[in-house]
């Protein structure tokens, strides 16, 4: 098992279903009671990720004159909405943990759906000479959520509910932990993909970089055009801006057979981690403040 695959099979998964425990001793029932009261919140979300961004990104395909390959793999990246890591950097930026988990995992099991069609159009537009049939495996990806993401944040939950004093003890050790975990697999992440971060950055930085700012920034305007309260906006602008590089690389290189497709996901996955850390340190630092 290579280095890469190491780190985003066993490394990454585990860290990040650590992290989600952390997050559920944050939670209370309530917190996702007042989402499904107001769903207002994640209907932006939602379409932010799922019909925005691939418009976005196939936008910038054109624009930027990518050859078949690499727009293709921009795409493969537009197409998958946040993951666990998007969860982790709203914690950390103190915003809406219910709002984003509800997203993420919302999201991930629509865009099952939603992917093969938008990849199969793409193939199709840009002339690329892959000829597959996309099936995305949709228990997998369910199980890879549910392992993840709900059964630990569920049992952080129940530790909130009946050791109350121990969760509230463990805010603050969690979120620098979350900072800590997001550092190393930051330059786990490099160290893994050090052969090719030096030619996807000169591909298809430019792009990449666009994409992850462009995508941010239509996250936090939406937000603010809805009025939607502090923390929520936060987790919007995250959702819309992190994409799952993991479930990227899988179709770039296990569905479609391409490992040059996954390039754009490299270079994307540096910027995702540079403009996440900003956020992180910028928010981190707020004090907490009370969603309406």
């Amino acid at each position: 098992m290579s280095a890469a695959e190491l780190i985003s099979t066993i490394f990454l998964p585990v860290s990040l279903a650590i992290i989600m425990l952390g997050m559920g001793m944050t939670l209370i029932p309530t917190d996702f009671t007042r989402i499904a009261k107001n769903p207002k919140a994640v209907l932006i979300g939602l379409t932010n990720q799922l019909i925005f961004l691939p418009i976005i990104g196939f936008t910038l395909a054109i624009v930027f004159g990518l050859n078949p390959t690499m727009a293709v793999g921009l795409l493969i990246l537009a197409t998958c909405p946040g993951g666990p890591t998007s969860n982790l950097i709203t914690q950390v930026c103190k915003g809406n943990i219910a709002l984003s988990v509800t997203l993420t995992a919302i999201a991930s099991i629509v865009s099952v759906l939603t992917i093969p069609f938008i990849l199969s159009y793409a193939l199709e537009y840009f002339g690329s000479d892959t000829n597959v049939t996309i099936q995305l495996p949709i228990v997998d990806t369910i199980l890879q959520i549910m392992v993840i993401t709900v059964i630990p944040i569920s049992i952080g939950m129940l530790i909130r509910k009946y050791k109350t004093s121990f969760a509230k003890r463990m805010e603050k050790p969690m979120r620098i932990a979350s900072t800590v975990i997001f550092i190393l697999v930051f330059i786990a992440v490099i160290a893994a993909n050090l052969n090719v971060i030096g030619s996807a950055m000169k591909e298809v930085g430019l792009v990449t970089l666009v994409l992850n700012i462009a995508t941010m920034g239509l996250g936090f305007l939406t937000a603010k055009f809805f009025k939607l309260d502090f923390k929520s906006s936060i987790s919007v602008t995250v959702e819309s801006g992190i994409q799952n590089g993991t479930l990227a690389f899988v179709i770039a290189t296990s569905i479609l057979n391409n490992a040059e497709m996954g390039i754009p996901t490299g270079a994307y996955s540096i910027w995702m981690f540079v403009t996440g850390g900003f956020l992180m340190w910028y928010f981190g630092k707020r004090e907490e403040t009370v969603s309406n």
